[in-house]
């Protein structure tokens, strides 16, 4: 069993940590929040850091799931950051979602330390976490994944590392590329299936094992057909994933026209007040236009 830090108690974090702590491991945790960290302890045991320096005194493993790069560079770096208590041979375990550049810099940082960094984004959303069985994709070298894999197994139910460092934000962004077209035309399926005065859920039923299939309509499709969306990965979390999807196309040259369509109606649905919806909330705004 390990000494572990996590920093960052979000819908996604808060159960992963708890998984650590139910793997046996002695887990300190740090929120930005002071009182979703003081909940997590009340609930799982282990200990509380007011700082993420303070978290990672003595911690064999350092993860962290956060918002963005600013809020990464924020629990990395700086007199309260995470780094400057880490000891040399430790590792550093970067869940969040944020650019290949940030992680790249940050793993530089990391190594003059003799810190171990591994970019590890997760897919599965809130239940996923939830269920411990995320899918995780992880940049690094192969020596900081070997040492990273066996703890991240706590809450995974599958894990690989894609390359060196940035590889497996660069693969998160595959994930979300394919997400956006894949909600959009599900969304554009179950709302002609309306309009033409099908039984949605008989047209699931039919196609949802066939080629149509895929795991957005097996897990989407009803709320979506009731109109709630209230769960799951949040449009506004969904924009800042596709900005940096679309901010790297830019940069190695990949076209991404259906990528960026998907963005925009994103941004629709944060203008219709949907910010906090979940991403399968496209089909409110196709209904916007009945």
């Amino acid at each position: 069993m390990a000494k572990v830090a996590f920093l960052g108690l979000g819908v996604m974090g808060y159960p992963m940590a708890g998984y650590l702590a139910k793997a046996g491991h002695e887990v300190t945790v740090y929120n930005r929040t002071a009182a979703k960290a003081e909940a997590w302890v009340a609930e799982f045991g282990g200990s509380l850091g007011a700082t993420p320096r303070e978290a990672a005194a003595g911690a064999e493993f350092v993860m962290s799931c956060v918002g963005n790069d600013d809020d990464l560079r924020g629990v990395c770096l700086g007199a309260d950051g995470a780094f400057a208590e880490m000891a040399s041979g430790s590792v550093f375990v970067d869940h969040t979602t944020v650019s290949a550049e940030v992680t790249r810099e940050l793993h530089g940082v990391a190594a003059e330390a003799g810190i171990a960094f591994v970019d590890a984004p997760i897919s599965g959303g809130q239940a996923g976490a939830e269920n411990g069985a995320l899918v995780v994709m992880c940049g690094g070298s192969e020596e900081a994944y070997a040492k990273a894999e066996p703890m991240i197994d706590a809450y995974a139910k599958l894990c690989k590392r894609l390359g060196e460092s940035g590889a497996g934000q660069l693969c998160k962004m595959v994930n979300q590329i394919c997400i956006a077209g894949l909600v959009q035309g599900l969304s554009e399926g179950l709302h002609f299936a309306e309009k033409a005065g099908l039984d949605g859920r008989a047209v699931v039923d039919v196609i949802g094992g066939g080629a149509a299939g895929s795991w957005q309509m097996v897990n989407r499709y009803e709320t979506m057909l009731d109109d709630h969306f209230e769960h799951g990965f949040a449009v506004d979390w969904m924009r800042k994933d596709l900005g940096i999807c679309l901010k790297t196309a830019n940069e190695n040259g990949a076209s991404l026209p259906v990528t960026a369509l998907v963005d925009q109606f994103y941004k629709d649905v944060q203008k219709m007040g949907g910010g906090r919806w979940d991403t399968s909330s496209l089909i409110k705004r196709l209904r916007a236009f009945d």
